[in-house]
């Protein structure tokens, strides 16, 4: 299996502005060896680093680690868009073969409409060109315009991490919709691709048995089992649960489906979606 969206920090670098003391037992230095001791155990053999600075320097950082550790099989790293070089940095990056996607980080922009910028464009239509993965990392009041973004490069592959972060800890009848129309709408998108992960960090304090069943099965309808990825998002994931519970109760989901459908979701689209190896 393939973990499709891990994170790994070292706090010394001070790039991570959103991790604080405040933030609980995820504030401190974690490994990609560290991922591997909770991961191996349970068949996961390679995963993509995802960043968690909005600096370049860590995507750099990243993809050093990914040089010295063979079970990092692709890194989603990070770059401005908006600025004039944008397009210079890209291509360079590039050149570093597990470079797969870059992630703006949507999700922490006052402005849900940010992507749509003019000054943004060059660096979508490069990572278009280049056969990069835009990993988008939004909620739901980002769902329309992420779409608008599908449609505008019919070739770029965005995938959505996290489901879009619904807002499950609200509970059904409040946080359902718009997320589940805004999703079946990306969904008909053939470049859109969908990350079974987060979910658990979104359902907050509500520690029910198969909280986030709904939510998955839904994704499973609209996205079908081509186009989802199975990813942990740890360590985040331990504000919620930890690792081998959310495993558990996604394969426990997807018991159901056949065998080539479950080795779809773990294994075979990551490997597709961000061109890995093995």
């Amino acid at each position: 299996m393939i973990d499709a969206h891990f994170h790994s920090w070292q706090l010394s670098r001070g790039d991570y502005g959103w991790l604080t003391p405040a933030i609980g037992s995820i504030y401190r230095d974690v490994t990609v060896a560290d991922w591997q001791k909770l991961a191996q155990p349970l068949g996961i053999t390679g995963g993509v680093l995802v960043q968690a600075a909005p600096t370049v320097a860590e995507t750099l950082h990243l993809l050093k680690q990914a040089d010295e550790n063979q079970a990092v099989l692709g890194v989603v790293g990070w770059v401005d868009f908006t600025t004039t070089d944008a397009v210079s940095q890209i291509e360079q990056l590039t050149k570093q073969p597990k470079l797969k996607g870059l992630r703006p980080m949507l999700h922490d922009l006052p402005d849900p409409a940010w992507i749509l910028q003019p000054n943004v464009q060059p660096a979508l239509a490069v990572m278009e060109k280049l056969g990069m993965v835009f990993d988008a990392l939004i909620r739901p009041v980002h769902l329309p315009h992420i779409l608008k973004i599908a449609e505008r490069y019919p070739k770029l592959s965005i995938v959505i991490d996290h489901c879009a972060k619904p807002e499950i800890a609200h509970g059904v009848d409040i946080a359902w919709q718009p997320w589940a129309d805004g999703m079946a709408a990306l969904s008909e998108m053939s470049n859109v691709s969908c990350k079974l992960s987060g979910l658990l960090t979104e359902a907050g304090k509500l520690t029910e048995p198969n909280i986030c069943k709904a939510w998955i099965e839904c994704i499973l309808r609209t996205f079908g089992t081509n186009r989802i990825m199975w990813g942990s998002d740890w360590p985040v994931l331990e504000l919620a649960r930890d690792y081998q519970t959310w495993l558990e109760e996604c394969t426990a989901i997807t018991s159901d489906l056949t065998t080539s459908q479950q080795k779809n979701i773990y294994f075979n689209n990551a490997v597709r979606i961000y061109n890995l190896t093995p």
